[in-house]
Order: C-alpha cells, then structure tokens, then sequence
C-alpha cells in the first residue's frame, strides 16, 4: 500500500499537470490563431518521441524522486487534452460565429462565449482519455528509475520471478485506472452534464 500511495500520488499529481497544460496550450491557440503554427509541431514531435526514450533524460534531469515522475505522466496526458480540446474549439458553429460578427462580438467576446462553451464536450472526452493514460507515464517513469512505487516493485518481482508480486501491482494499478475514470465521468456529469456520453463510460 506505501507503493501505490506514491505511484496514485504521482498519477494525480502528472493527471493535474497535464491537464493543466493542455487546456492552457489549447486555450492560447484558440485565442492567438497564429501560435498555433509553433505550438502544434513542437507538441507532434512531443507526442512521437517515444515515452521510453523520454524517460531516462527526465531521470537524469529531474533525479528518481517524484518530479520526473510527474512530469512523465503529464506529457503522456497533455497531448490527449490539448488536442481534443483545439480541435472542439476550432469548429465552433459556423451558425453562431456569424451571429457573433452580426452583433460586433470582439474576437475575446466570441471565444469566451461562444467558442469556450462549445468546447466543453471536447475537454470531458480528452480527461476521459487522459484518465486512462494516466498510470502509463509514472508506471515507466518508475521503471526506468525511482526508489519507491508500484512500477519499481514490478521491476523487482521481474527479477525475482515472484509472479503473484507482479500480478498484485497490476490488479492494484488496473484498481486505479478504473477508480481514476470513474471519477472523471462523475466530474464530468456534474460539471459539463451536456456533454454526450462516451461509449466506454463505465457508470
């Protein structure tokens, strides 16, 4: 249970960050049209870099505690929302733009209320996919280094051939993924109860 707590830590924590970060990144781009021809090669090459060979140099740079951790797991998260949520904000509709531009809405008034709400159904199913890549990125993370969590107890059940130890963390890690969801599609009835439901919900 001490290892989970570290590795559930470092999935919330990765899980706040990312989405943090993608809706910021999204949001800039909807706003200023023109970053988006920086920001969105950066975050491709971000996004084919293979999460493995990421790993070893947040280690290096970041150390085996936490932080290279958390970091992991909000790169592996960050793309899923930023791009759901871009793409929900670039196809606002058409309809209500022009209504917008009818009444002299400014670009900020426009985006804040027309494009911002439209987009909302967009973000629930980027944290519904984020929800379940969230262990991925800590779980490597502590595979390529960490002192404590459920990743580097694999790694030393491997080792050992202790197999009921490696079934044990993947049971408790599927617990969270399934828990982490969960609670991201009750968040998200309360918060956006428009959104249409995903196929894959699980309440």
């Amino acid at each position: 249970m001490a290892n989970a707590a570290v590795t559930g830590g470092e999935i919330l924590a990765g899980l706040a960050l990312g989405v943090l970060l993608g809706v910021a990144t999204a949001l800039l781009t909807g706003l200023v049209p023109w970053t988006a021809r920086l920001v969105q090669p950066a975050v491709v090459v971000l996004q084919a870099l293979p999460v493995f060979a990421i790993a070893p140099v947040l280690v290096l740079w970041l150390g085996f505690g936490l932080a290279s951790k958390i970091v992991m797991a909000a790169i592996v998260i960050f793309f899923p929302v930023a791009s759901a949520l871009s793409d929900a904000v670039s196809r606002a509709d058409p309809g209500l733009l022009d209504l917008a531009r009818l009444h002299h809405a400014t670009t900020a008034q426009t985006f804040r209320f027309i494009r911002l709400p439209g987009a909302v159904p967009g973000l629930v199913s980027g944290l519904r996919m984020a929800a379940t890549l969230a262990p991925i990125g800590a779980i490597i993370g502590e595979w390529v280094g960490a002192s404590s969590g459920l990743g580097l107890m694999m790694m030393h059940a491997n080792a050992r051939m202790q197999t009921d130890v490696m079934f044990a963390a993947l049971v408790v890690v599927a617990a969270m993924a399934l828990a982490l969801r969960l609670g991201v599609d009750l968040l998200t009835r309360r918060w956006a109860p428009w959104a249409p439901e995903s196929g894959g919900s699980l309440l």
